[in-house]
């Protein structure tokens, strides 16, 4: 039987979602879970997409199969029980064997976090404390160059080992959280995205709230297809998958769990 989950986790204290051997990862703890409630029979997770060292992920699904008799709700509640505090299974459902948690996606959102009042420490785990006073008008104005599909080549790292660097993001913004200020929040949204892409343009709009570059340096660095223009890589602490949107029939999956 293969099932679908729609899971979140803080990231914080894991190596990053795919397993590497024995070090602590999302999918590590994942699979060790699902060896206990498959009898003791191996079981491969598959994700929508790997998130790095440190990265959180509000909505993150994956698909596995399983040999045991078991309802999906039976499922959710095991998994609950077996894995850590930091990972919860929101919820699991019956598919059909052609679902693949990855080719389902249609889109994919990340938010990103800074904080540019005091240092607060009760939110370092999950916003980047810049502690800076940033220009948002000119940050908005940079942030606007990145939407569309571009060869995002200047915003990935060790770029000469990827080929195909080109990317379609069909929206960007970057705003102040009206819930919790001083906290300026960026939005990507787009089929998928390249590593550290994400943290890579935020970097980026960074140098330029701060004043060091001008907007339009931005459209230049992306068009020079040059990794070493771009500069600093925001840390991880500050990003999150946010939500995903799923192809139809299995829409309702992410619907139910937003």
């Amino acid at each position: 039987m293969r099932f679908c989950i729609c899971f979140s986790y803080e990231g914080t204290r894991y190596k990053g979602y795919q397993r590497q051997g024995e070090l602590l990862t999302i999918q590590k703890m994942m699979e060790d879970a699902l060896f206990q409630i498959n009898a003791s029979h191996k079981v491969v997770v598959h994700a929508s997409g790997r998130t790095d060292q440190g990265v959180h992920a509000l909505c993150q699904i994956a698909h596995f199969n399983l040999e045991v008799k078991i309802t999906a709700h039976q499922l959710k509640r095991a998994l609950n029980r077996y894995l850590p505090e930091d990972i919860y299974v929101r919820g699991a459902y019956l598919v059909e064997d052609s679902f693949h948690a990855r080719y389902m996606v249609e889109e994919k959102t990340y938010q990103y976090r800074v904080n540019t009042d005091m240092y607060n420490p009760l939110r370092r785990r999950f916003v980047y404390q810049y502690n800076y006073a940033l220009n948002l008008k000119a940050m908005q104005d940079a942030i606007a160059y990145l939407i569309g599909e571009h060869d995002f080549r200047a915003f990935v790292t060790e770029n000469t080992t990827k080929e195909n660097c080109v990317r379609k993001i069909t929206r960007a913004t970057c705003e102040y959280d009206r819930a919790n200020p001083g906290e300026i929040v960026f939005t990507f949204q787009g089929k998928g995205f390249l590593r550290y892409q994400v943290r890579n343009m935020v970097g980026i709009l960074l140098k330029v709230g701060s004043g060091k570059i001008k907007p339009r340096e931005v459209k230049e660095i992306l068009e020079s297809k040059d990794r070493s223009r771009n500069g600093v890589t925001a840390p991880a602490c500050g990003l999150c998958l946010i939500s995903l949107k799923l192809k139809e029939p299995y829409a309702h999956l992410i619907e139910e769990n937003s």
